[in-house]
This record gives C-alpha cells, sequence and structure tokens, in this order.
C-alpha cells in the first residue's frame, strides 16, 4: 500500500476507529523512539551530549527544575 492509499483509507475511519489508530500508532511511534533512543544510548552516540551535561551542571550553568 502506498502512503496516499494509506493517508485515504485513514481518512475514511469513523470515529471510534481512527480513535483506535491514534492510540495504536502513538504507541507503535513511541516504541520505535525508545528502540532508537536505546540503540543510541548502547552505541556511545549520546556520550558527548551527556559529557556535555554533566560539564554544564557541575560549572553550576544550570538551573533547578
Amino acid at each position: 500500500m502506498k502512503l496516499d492509499e494509506l493517508e485515504q483509507t485513514i481518512s475514511k475511519l469513523p470515529p471510534a476507529e481512527l480513535l483506535k489508530f491514534r492510540e495504536w500508532f502513538l504507541r507503535f511511534d513511541g516504541d520505535r523512539w525508545d528502540e532508537q533512543i536505546e540503540k543510541d544510548a548502547t552505541s556511545g552516540k549520546l556520550d558527548s551530549l551527556a559529557q556535555a551535561a554533566l560539564r554544564a551542571f557541575r560549572s553550576g550553568q544550570t538551573n533547578p527544575l
């Protein structure tokens, strides 16, 4: 199925089915995001960002939440 076909199909869903789709997609998208973050974290891709944040914290350049 092509994207435009999928868009047309989704646009024709009744409200209750659209709600179910939206809930499913949010879970799906969140799971994909979590997988990418985990992959980036274990590969070391985020290490420089973490080090920069720790340096900023230690030097007093951060604000309490």
